[in-house]
């Protein structure tokens, strides 16, 4: 297996938990998203920006930015679904300053 290219990533997303309510955190399965995953879904979801263009931003091909949103969009999906907590951590990325 060949090692991950580093990601570029702009939104720091700091200590980041989500969690349904009322439900405490202890009884819940969770789900792990990447940093990386979650800059993906904040480019093409949040910012509406072509496959392209957040890839380029990310400085990862096409298809690997594919991969990325794809496999956030499972997570979060499987969260939403199956009532489970989404953590973001973790990811093979590097911060790009913001303008």
């Amino acid at each position: 297996m060949r090692p991950k290219k580093t990601r570029w990533v702009k939104c720091e997303p700091g200590e980041r938990c989500f969690r349904p309510q009322h439900i405490p955190l202890s009884s819940l399965e969770g789900v792990f998203l990447s940093v990386d995953e979650f800059e993906a879904v904040r480019l093409a979801d949040f910012e509406g920006l072509k496959q392209e263009e957040a890839a380029r931003l990310m400085k990862v091909s096409r298809p690997t930015f594919s991969r990325i949103v794809s496999d956030a969009h499972k997570k979060i999906g499987d969260a939403l679904v199956n009532v489970k907590s989404i953590k973001i951590e973790g990811g093979c990325c590097k911060f790009r300053r913001k303008k």
